[in-house]
């Protein structure tokens, strides 16, 4: 019997957010326990995507439902190794939470489509395209895995509108080092 793994959120400024993840190269059961504990995590903390560095994880493994429904596992998404090869199409603004900047929320430019290479779970390879919502959430989901942040990606009156959001996180995470 395996043991099922638990993740808690990495929040912002945890330097693991800025670390462009590393390549998986092991697909056993060992990942297959890391992507149902993240997606139950994503599910759990209300959100529709979560990327491997947002749990702590120097990995290159994102995973979504762009439903947000635990309800609906045919909607889960897995992607590993996850390389945008293209971006394409107009580009439109929509509003972005991050399940690591709790309660923050930004106006964020994208374009509307993205092509992606990946593999899946079991080590396929494939190529997808994306369009509309899917194409952010995986836009927004690789870019943690680049070490972009939605504060990097945030207009100026967002930031500013933010600031103090942004500036409580800070504080929180310092005083969790001293």
């Amino acid at each position: 019997m395996s043991e099922a793994l638990e993740f808690a959120l990495t929040l912002y400024p945890s330097p693991i957010l800025r670390r462009t993840a590393t390549p998986v190269t092991d697909f056993d059961a060992g990942l297959e326990r890391t992507v149902a504990a993240m997606l139950e995590l994503m599910f759990t903390s209300k959100g529709v995507g979560l990327a491997a560095p947002q749990v702590g994880l120097d990995r290159r493994i994102l995973v979504y439902n762009p439903e947000g429904d635990p309800e609906q596992p045919e909607a889960n998404r897995i992607l590993i190794n996850p390389v945008i090869v293209s971006r394409d199409g107009d580009k439109s603004l929509y509003e972005e939470g991050c399940l690591s900047f709790p309660g923050i929320y930004a106006e964020i430019e994208r374009p509307d489509r993205c092509t992606v290479e990946a593999y899946d779970i079991k080590g396929n390879r494939f190529e997808q395209e994306f369009s509309g919502f899917e194409s952010r959430v995986v836009q927004h989901e690789y870019d943690h895995l680049e070490g972009i942040l939605l504060v990097d990606r945030m207009s100026p009156a967002d930031k500013l509108k933010n600031r103090a959001a942004l500036a409580e996180l800070v504080e929180r995470y310092k005083s969790t080092r001293s």
